[in-house]
């Protein structure tokens, strides 16, 4: 590779990684982040990153509302497995929806547009 071109290939690619990190939004993603329970605290929220609902299981007082945000660029929804105890409809990337359930028990879950996806709110 000739040496004039060299230092012209360095500079574009370190230009290519420092704007890679700049986003391509000025609105945030979403405010989840701070919604996010520190490590071993407890919070209702159920974050949807990576085709993976976190945590897999919540579990919650009767009547809490959980907060769902989806993190993917996939839409992703939290859809009780019995059809009716709640469903988040279809969420896009950095939406964010609430349920919550007063009857005490366990409620599976899973995404409608991806029924792998799995999850368990248990209610107290």
């Amino acid at each position: 590779m000739p040496r004039q071109i060299r230092p012209a290939l360095v500079a574009i690619a370190t230009a290519a990684t420092l704007l890679a990190g700049c986003g391509g939004s000025d609105t945030p993603k979403s405010d989840s982040a701070s919604a996010k329970p520190a490590s071993g605290a407890s919070g209702d929220a159920v974050t949807i990153s990576d085709f993976k609902f976190a945590p897999a299981s919540l579990t919650v007082k009767s009547g809490a509302k959980v907060a769902v945000t989806n993190e993917d660029s996939a839409p992703h929804s939290v859809t009780a497995d019995d059809g009716d105890s709640f469903d988040t409809g279809t969420l896009g990337q950095g939406s964010t929806q609430s349920i919550s359930v007063t009857k005490p028990g366990s409620y599976a879950y899973h995404c409608t547009v991806h029924p792998y996806m799995k999850g368990t709110l248990v209610v107290r």
